[in-house]
């Protein structure tokens, strides 16, 4: 397999859908074969992983956004004869904190399958680079994938545990990506996760809070396939 012949699995965020990577695939180099993946099949990130496994090609660089990069680390871990290299996305090594999980429940507990509408247009703000908060267009395009997922995914995403997901017995190549303004994770987290990965390497990506993808797809895309490409000149 050479750059030119990629098979990627892409895994999206929470409450994000497969069109989140439209922008970033329209970037990507054209021979690359694309396979958008889906946070659903269990109520755990383990499962979750599994059936990606199931469904992805017999090797293929994997490539995951924050929760989505969860995930990716456990396929990467588990399927290691499989993930040729694996890039993850403004996530993060840490789990949710008590707080976290509180806040999460209690944001469940207050909608509904008859009420949910979507991610709150405040929070996906708060997302995004502050030139582009009052992006109403951008905000309302992340809204409506959430509210396409709608209740019982918002339910299940929210619950799902980041902890002890595997970062050590990560033995592929490994690229970590960070937005420079991304207020949902920290630079600090961005070296951890470089850190705790054999060999990984860390990459900033500028202009651009949390939704990377979405925000800054053409700068993603060029330091994505640059790697990538290196990786696959490597010799064997």
């Amino acid at each position: 397999m050479t750059g030119n012949e990629v098979s990627a699995v892409l895994i999206p965020g929470f409450m994000l859908d497969e069109s989140m990577w439209d922008d970033l695939a329209a970037h990507l180099p054209a021979g690359w074969n694309l396979q958008r993946a889906r946070l659903e099949g269990g109520a755990s990130i383990e499962d979750i992983a599994r059936r990606i496994a199931v469904e992805a090609p017999e090797r293929f660089v994997l490539i995951g956004f924050s929760l989505g990069g969860y995930v990716a680390r456990e396929i990467a871990a588990r399927f290691p004869e499989r993930v040729t290299a694996l890039v993850i996305i403004a996530s993060s090594l840490r789990e949710d904190t008590e707080e976290q999980i509180a806040q999460k429940q209690a944001a469940v507990r207050a909608s509904s399958p008859a009420t949910f509408m979507g991610l709150g247009a405040r929070a996906v703000a708060r997302s995004l680079h502050p030139d582009r908060s009052r992006d109403n267009v951008l905000v309302g395009r992340i809204r409506a994938m959430s509210a396409g997922l709608g209740y019982t995914a918002f339910a299940t995403q929210s619950a799902l545990r980041r902890a002890d997901i595997p970062a050590s017995a990560i033995r592929c190549p490994t690229l970590v990506i960070a937005g420079a303004q991304d207020a949902f994770r920290s630079p600090e987290e961005a070296v951890e996760l470089r850190d705790s990965i054999p060999n990984a390497v860390l990459e900033i990506v500028d202009d651009t809070g949390h939704m990377i993808p979405l925000e800054q797809p053409e700068q993603l895309a060029a330091v994505i396939s640059s790697w990538v490409d290196g990786v696959y000149a490597r010799p064997a």
